[in-house]
């Protein structure tokens, strides 16, 4: 072999090493985030004692919507949203199914029947806190498992609200199991796909929205 042969097979080595090394430290971090991403969700419910402006609890099981109604009921929101409400379904079912007065149900609970995702459910919440002048606290209800993505969305929505999470645990999925159980594992490591999902798609409008501001700036600094 040539000497320049043998330098280029050397850097050739090196390059192989090095894309060897970017993909295996990107599979380490992509790991450990599940890992930490799995160990964060809660496994016991909180006590919340929080006074809110509103109740917004995301559908998906009904655990979570009596978790919002009991909630709501002891006065710790002033209006509730059940968002992403099946099309089909009545408000005088859930009056009947819910442990609310008939009088707070039908004066302050309000059902969504826009949302068909997550990220529906946040832009219907925040149509509707924007109808209601909720501007400063929410109460947030909706799976333990759930919780991390739905969070996400609603701070893109809702910048300047303060979220306080009530997470539901299911006694149909323990997340506890989520190394051990494959179902669980799923579960949890679809969800964790989506919530970096989330992430990126948020964090890119965000740039766009800057990059927006900026050429709208230097716009009016050329007009001056």
């Amino acid at each position: 072999m040539t000497a320049d042969g043998a330098v280029k097979a050397s850097f050739g080595r090196a390059v192989v090493r090095t894309a060897l090394g970017v993909v295996g430290g990107c599979l380490f971090l992509f790991v450990a985030g599940f890992v930490w991403f799995a160990l964060s969700l809660a496994r016991v419910e909180p006590r919340l004692t929080i006074k809110a402006e509103g109740v917004v609890v995301f559908t998906g099981g009904s655990d979570r919507v009596l978790e919002a109604a009991g909630l709501f009921a002891h006065g710790q929101g002033k209006r509730m949203l059940i968002t992403g409400v099946n099309r089909a379904t009545r408000s005088s079912e859930l009056a009947r199914l819910l442990p609310l007065p008939r009088d707070l149900f039908n004066c302050c609970v309000d059902l969504g029947y826009q949302a068909l995702d997550t990220i529906g459910n946040a832009r219907e919440t925040r149509e509707w806190a924007q109808v209601h002048n909720i501007s400063r606290s929410l109460i947030v209800v909706t799976s333990n498992y759930h919780m991390p993505r739905a969070l996400a969305e609603l701070s893109a929505e809702l910048p300047d609200v303060k979220l306080y999470p009530f997470p539901v645990v299911s006694e149909h999925v323990d997340v506890s199991d989520w190394a051990t159980n494959l179902r669980v594992m799923r579960l949890v490591g679809g969800e964790y796909l989506k919530y970096l999902g989330a992430l990126l798609r948020i964090a890119l409008r965000e740039d766009e929205s800057a990059l927006d501001r900026a050429k709208l700036r230097a716009s009016e600094t050329a007009l001056e």
